[in-house]
């Protein structure tokens, strides 16, 4: 039975179509680019070769000998980086409809997450935020970081339900067994083979039958 739910942040908690994420991406290129002294067109090419390799961007720039991480994430996350980004107190009410504890699990720093849930208004409904300072900067697809938040929340990895945006992400939580739901919100992935949604409310579809239903009668009040 599912006893936590542990989500991603970016592209999933807020649809991808406000392009948060994208401007991260193109900020990470322009970044690297400077630090590599390459074009960001060459940056995206060498980082898509060592995706695999590396799941992060931070990641394989420190193996390239970066070593200023405060100066990399003051770049790729300034302070008006969520100014578009609006309340959703509907994702708020959804969350709080299901009756399990919640918590985070984001490749960005703690104060990006910080940022974001506050500006989405659902900050309090997490119980904890793992962010990618807390193994070394060593964040998801690795396995200690995912079993360092197992062993923080106390919980076997069969009772968690991971959901993510990328599937390299959530595969590697598949891989060590555990629950892993792919938010695949634009349909990109149609061929992932393993759990997959287009958005967030079908997570209930994957909690015991008692939760489901109860979310979907607040669905349909919420509609008449």
């Amino acid at each position: 039975m599912i006893k936590y739910l542990l989500f991603d942040l970016d592209n999933t908690l807020y649809s991808r179509n406000y392009g948060l994420e994208y401007n991260v991406s193109c900020r990470i290129m322009e970044f690297t680019a400077a630090f590599l002294g390459i074009t960001p067109a060459e940056a995206k090419q060498q980082r898509k070769a060592t995706i695999r390799q590396y799941g992060t961007s931070l990641e394989w720039l420190l193996m390239k000998g970066l070593t200023d991480v405060e100066a990399y994430f003051a770049a790729v996350h300034p302070k008006n980086e969520a100014d578009s980004l609006p309340r959703d107190p509907q994702l708020r009410a959804f969350l709080l409809g299901i009756p399990i504890p919640k918590a985070i699990l984001t490749n960005s720093p703690r104060e990006h997450a910080d940022l974001i849930l506050d500006k989405l208004g659902i900050s309090d409904i997490f119980t904890h935020i793992f962010d990618i300072r807390q193994c070394g900067f060593r964040g998801k697809p690795h396995r200690d970081f995912f079993d360092h938040a197992l062993q923080t929340l106390g919980v076997d990895i069969a009772d968690v339900l991971f959901i993510d945006d990328y599937p390299i992400y959530v595969e590697g939580f598949l891989a060590i067994g555990g629950n892993g739901i792919l938010l695949d919100e634009n349909n990109k992935h149609q061929n992932y083979p393993s759990p997959k949604i287009r958005e967030l409310k079908e997570i209930v579809n994957f909690l015991p039958f008692s939760h489901a239903k109860t979310q979907r009668r607040r669905d349909r009040q919420d509609n008449k």
